[in-house]
């Protein structure tokens, strides 16, 4: 069985750019494959580094993979630090892995340009993203276009580590998530925590609304034909409608006519109503929180055994056996 793994950032509340890019096609994904997913924690203290919003943002990430449909009895869903073995192979991997490799990742330089302060380990994080691929072996990683970058570092990290101390590692692809789930912001950028530009999971109310109706669009006049292929609201409006109904609008905006304001009411009840039936669910599961730690902890008791099988493996490799019984 292949066995895929993918994990998110706890940095903030996931948005609908977060399901629709990702978050549905990994649930899909666990009906035929071995599926771990994980809060990637350790990424998220980059940036992140108060205690109590990233305790929160973990329970939040959680909640809305369970929220959503993942299956505990046949995926994992566990937080990365349960799995400490992944921070000793991340030191093990940075003494293979060469500056240069690094120093050309996008990545690091685009989160600079943004104005993020650079610390060691937002420029150290495709080796720590390497390390939680390849401690358990994986063979399958979901990845947008722009993660694309990391997966083929992960190869050559590993591809170095088997030259050096002989084959332990398979070289995972990348499986590139569908381009047209690239979702865009208030903003008209990709939807992203980092720009403030996002529309939550299960913003709902006033929320919902003020978000909806504050999406930027040009200033087309109201009876000028629109293109909709470049209009925020249509795309988003796409995600949800029916394909009959994405006809209608696509025509509406052909013949001019039509203001902003009417697709962007028409969304916020597609939104509402798409999202609506799993609120109940998230709310319920938020009342219980000894049922979701319970997952989590069981996941990731299930993680750090597969963990510590290969880490056994490296250390005999590398001249580091230890002798110590297994986690429990």
């Amino acid at each position: 069985m292949v066995r895929v793994l993918s994990g998110i950032q706890p940095s903030g509340r996931l948005h609908i750019g977060n399901y629709f890019g990702a978050l549905r096609q990994h649930l899909a994904l666990q009906q035929d494959n071995q599926c771990l997913y994980f809060m990637a924690s350790y990424h998220a203290l980059t940036t992140v580094q108060n205690p109590q919003e990233m305790r929160q943002n973990t329970l939040d990430v959680a909640l809305d993979y369970l929220t959503l449909g993942l299956d505990p009895s046949r995926t994992l869903l566990f937080r990365q630090q349960d799995v400490p073995e992944v921070t000793e192979l991340t030191w093990i991997f940075s003494c293979v892995t060469p500056m240069g490799l690094l120093e050309r990742a996008h990545s690091y330089k685009d989160k600079v340009a943004r104005g993020i302060m650079p610390n060691v380990g937002l420029f150290s994080y495709p080796v720590l993203m390497a390390a939680d691929i390849l401690i358990y072996r994986s063979h399958l990683v979901p990845v947008g276009m722009d993660q694309k970058q990391h997966i083929e570092i992960t190869r050559d990290i590993a591809a170095k580590f088997n030259n050096q101390f002989g084959e332990i590692f398979p070289l995972p692809d990348g499986y590139i998530l569908e381009e047209t789930a690239v979702v865009p912001g208030l903003d008209g950028r990709k939807m992203s925590k980092s720009y403030g530009n996002e529309i939550e999971i299960f913003d709902e109310g006033p929320d919902l609304k003020r978000r909806i109706m504050g999406i930027v669009t040009d200033s087309t006049p109201v009876e000028d034909p629109k293109d909709p292929e470049t209009s925020t609201p249509f795309v988003l409006l796409k995600l949800v409608a029916s394909p009959e109904e994405v006809e209608h609008w696509d025509q509406r905006y052909r013949s001019g006519g039509m203001g902003y304001g009417e697709i962007k009411k028409r969304l916020l009840v597609l939104l509402d109503e798409h999202f609506a039936p799993l609120r109940d669910r998230r709310r319920e599961l938020a009342g219980d929180p000894d049922y979701v730690e319970d997952v989590l902890r069981e996941s990731g008791r299930k993680a750090r055994m597969m963990a510590h099988e290969t880490m056994e493996l490296v250390r005999e490799a590398t001249g580091f056996p230890i002798s110590y019984a297994p986690p429990d």
